[in-house]
């Protein structure tokens, strides 16, 4: 499949280290995964765009550095403190590469390989937005007026010229919610990404949602792997009696050497 109408994007923020670590690995895995002629870019909020280059490390030259800035006007009465800082990062600039495919990946969410459903959806017509699988439903206030299929934006798609101000704007004109989470956020987008025509979802056989706490996946996809909770410095619960953070470090160190063999890593930066 030819990338060079390709725009990947990320989003971070001050997470843990080894939110920084998967977001480096997912640059490299990007950078090979779509080719030479994608276009890369990543959105810094909360941090020093310098900041965030430094604690990511080394990753390919043509990747944009870029500060978050604010969200959308029409999105801010929405807006209720009980978000992380009363912002909803993943939209602000609602889009980096408006003419082009932009697939937005979490900074934890990390490919090897286009998966297969990507490669389908581009060339769909009409177009339609495209979203990530999940093991279980996290809607928010939006959970009774989207489809059940568990879904989550750790992988976002959208095909050139589309606007998703328009579409979100729709949704809180016709259901105007206070978003008060992360899990309203993300059922505002499902919805607003569903208009016109359901966004085409990338399976959890493709891309896992790689956590080692049931139902989610301990185990990587045939594309890559969503490590969920990775960006947390602390997580304040316990799973069978461990520590909940420690839980998820194994893990990442667990898969780890697996990815950078998948991406091959050193190769591609001695080229």
């Amino acid at each position: 499949m030819s990338s060079d109408n390709f725009g990947i994007r990320w989003t971070v923020g001050d997470v843990s280290d080894f939110g920084f670590e998967a977001l480096r690995l997912s640059i490299w895995g990007a950078a090979k995964a779509f080719g030479p002629d994608a276009a890369l870019a990543v959105v810094v909020n909360s941090v020093p765009v310098e900041e965030a280059c430094r604690r990511t490390g080394p990753v390919p030259d043509r990747v944009r550095w870029l500060a978050a800035g604010g969200t959308p006007d029409f999105l801010n009465s929405h807006l209720d403190h009980g978000m992380a800082e009363g912002v909803a990062w993943k939209l602000a600039p609602l889009r980096v590469f408006p003419d082009r495919f932009e697939i937005a990946l979490d900074n934890d969410c990390i490919l090897w390989d286009i998966p297969p459903t990507v490669d389908v959806w581009r060339w769909e017509e009409p177009p339609r937005c495209l979203i990530a699988a999940d093991v279980k439903n996290a809607f928010g206030a939006f959970t009774d007026l989207t489809r059940p299929e568990p879904r989550n934006t750790g992988i976002r798609g959208f095909p050139p010229g589309y606007d998703p101000g328009a579409a979100l704007q729709t949704v809180l004109r016709d259901h105007s919610l206070p978003l008060r989470s992360e899990l309203d956020e993300q059922g505002l987008q499902a919805l607003a990404m569903d208009r016109g025509r359901p966004a085409h979802i990338v399976p959890t056989e493709e891309v896992t949602i790689c956590s080692p706490f049931w139902p989610q996946q301990p185990y990587l996809g045939r594309a890559g792997a969503h490590f969920v909770g990775l960006n947390a410095r602390h997580l304040p619960w316990s799973y069978y009696d461990r520590p909940a953070s420690d839980c998820v470090a194994e893990n990442w160190l667990k898969h780890r050497a697996e990815i950078q063999r998948r991406i091959g890593l050193e190769e591609l930066q001695a080229t």
